[in-house]
């Protein structure tokens, strides 16, 4: 990891730091409000509402569940601005594969952490290997070899491959017992390839959430943010256009997302090619809209707050392992949960993701931005 000093919102896409802080935001808390909420409410509609802040066990879809995938597809956006800049630089493609094997291997070693709750030595055979940002920077790695070696009509190539491949893997195969195509916890080929290969626990011990063959989808989610930036940074298109386009991209992967999921059920545990396509739809239709308004009207100040939080994102995801954000928020604003009654532990909560935000905003000012 590395401290970057340099901020210039001025040559930046604005869009992009918006809408990953925008997602970034209901996962430093915001998230556990609308729950804490509904459990006090208790009416239809906080029930309903607070369902959607809630995975699926298995199939299924909540908005919950658009959070990592949309993180992806964000990175992958970034990736063509990057890398194009460093060629531009004069580093070789070898040069900057190098530094796209050392970024994804980063993020792997940060997710161990993350998963360990710190850095705490233990039996080799206790850790859990498989994680949230291993997928991120594993996904990584792939998309952006692709966007290195292969022209723009190659990566949509790969785009459907990878997505078609894993269908075919998972169709025509499953876990000894088991009839082929069967896409039970237990009875999938995944599940049981982790079982067999992937060293360490798993989140559910016959299964793992963030197992090693889904990030062959996964690097199809990163991917399609990488078509994106490419598409955005380089056609020679009015913005406008672009934002139409974006958007009858958005609605179609949607809708073969939806027609996909009748035999290769939308799953998140199993990163399916429906849920993939179903996620990097919504995934396109989100930055369409935060891409029209902040970049194409010009109407960005608004977006300051969430702007804060996706220059910053790796740092917000990590950090509660070393700060204790609540604790802090427990010191200094406790005074106003009590005065909140009978909702003390949402407006806590609240009050909580408010502290983090203030560590980011110092971060901010001071041109300090972490990256990997």
């Amino acid at each position: 990891m590395s401290i970057d000093n340099s901020r210039s919102d001025k040559t930046r896409v604005r869009s992009i730091d918006a809408l990953r802080g925008f997602d970034m935001f209901w996962i430093m808390g915001i998230g556990s409000v609308v729950v804490q909420v509904a459990a006090i409410e208790g009416t239809p509609f906080w029930t309903g509402l607070s369902a959607q802040f809630e995975h699926p066990y298995w199939n299924g879809f909540t908005l919950w569940d658009m959070i990592f995938p949309l993180f992806m597809f964000l990175s992958g956006i970034s990736s063509p601005f990057s890398i194009d800049n460093q060629l531009k630089n004069g580093r070789s493609r070898k040069q900057i594969l190098w530094k796209v094997i050392r970024r994804g291997l980063i993020l792997i070693l940060l997710g161990i952490i993350y998963n360990t709750k710190g850095i705490e030595l233990r039996p080799l055979s206790d850790y859990r290997y498989a994680s949230v940002l291993g997928k991120i920077g594993a996904s990584y790695i792939f998309a952006n070899i692709i966007y290195l070696y292969a022209r723009p009509k190659a990566q949509a190539v790969w785009y459907w491959v990878l997505l078609i491949g894993y269908w075919l893997l998972l169709k025509f195969t499953s876990a000894p017992g088991y009839p082929p195509g069967n896409l039970t916890e237990a009875g999938n080929f995944a599940s049981y390839f982790d079982r067999i290969i992937l060293p360490g626990r798993l989140s559910r011990d016959i299964h793992d959430t963030v197992g090693l063959l889904c990030t062959i989808t996964g690097v199809s989610t990163t991917l399609l943010g990488v078509i994106t930036g490419n598409f955005l940074k380089k056609y020679p298109m009015s913005p406008i256009k672009k934002v139409f386009w974006f958007s009858i991209g958005g609605l179609g992967l949607i809708l073969l997302g939806l027609l996909w999921g009748l035999d290769f059920p939308i799953n998140k545990n199993l990163w399916s090619s429906s849920f993939t396509l179903l996620t990097g739809g919504i995934s396109l239709l989100l930055f369409a809209l935060f891409y029209y308004i902040i970049d194409v009207r010009g109407y960005y100040k608004w977006s300051f707050f969430f702007r804060v939080i996706g220059m910053n994102s790796i740092f917000i995801y990590i950090s509660p392992i070393f700060i204790n954000y609540f604790y802090i928020a427990k010191a200094s604003l406790r005074w106003i949960g009590q005065l909140s009654g009978t909702y003390e532990v949402p407006v806590m909560g609240i009050c909580t993701v408010f502290v983090s935000w203030l560590v980011l905003y110092f971060m901010y000012k001071k041109n300090i931005f972490i990256k990997v």
